[in-house]
């Protein structure tokens, strides 16, 4: 029998966060996802074995200011393609600035610099992803894939697939597929 599971890695992250803090008697508030503040000073023992817990779980501490607000972009960003409201499509440089205060010029040439790709890539990249989720894990048609994805038609999903994967939707559904029938025997 084969099941699949959805993960809410927000809830996931936040109570693991929230379990091996208290584990390690430190106090602190979450402030937003992936940002907490501690509200005593901590010592440096702790503090290591605090990394060291999230390292388990392959989350890592970030310090780097830089590379805090990039982190914040992609998950602003993957947030919002995970949700994008159906049919309403906003606009993700109205999107970021909005959530994250900064102008949008400044948000682009900060994730730039720091992962040598733009904006733009990265949400197709994100988009694509999900794309080969929903494929994989639900039974929606191409048609309401694209609609949930906010693409302007089938033919501009499928044309960004196509040049993120090197094989078209269509492909891909027939890959897993096949893949299913195979294991099914």
């Amino acid at each position: 029998m084969k099941v699949f599971i959805k993960f809410d890695f927000t809830q996931f992250c936040s109570r693991i966060l929230d379990e091996k803090l208290n584990e390690l008697n430190i106090k602190y508030r979450m402030l937003n996802f992936g940002e907490i503040e501690f509200l005593e000073s901590v010592p440096a023992d702790k503090l290591k074995a605090f990394d060291a817990i999230l390292k388990e779980y392959g989350i890592e501490k970030i310090e780097n200011q830089k590379v805090i607000l990039v982190q914040k972009i992609k998950d602003t960003l993957i947030d919002m393609v995970l949700n994008a409201n159906e049919g309403q499509n906003v606009k993700s440089s109205v999107y970021l600035s909005d959530k994250l205060g900064h102008s949008y010029g400044y948000l682009s040439n900060l994730f730039s610099e720091v992962t040598y790709t733009s904006i733009e890539n990265f949400i197709i990249l994100q988009r694509i992803e999900y794309a080969k989720s929903l494929i994989t894990n639900t039974d929606l048609s191409l048609t309401e894939i694209a609609f949930k994805l906010q693409y302007s038609s089938v033919a501009h999903l499928s044309t960004q697939f196509k040049n993120t994967t090197g094989i078209t939707p269509t492909t891909f559904q027939r890959i897993i597929a096949k893949r299913r029938t195979l294991k099914s025997n």
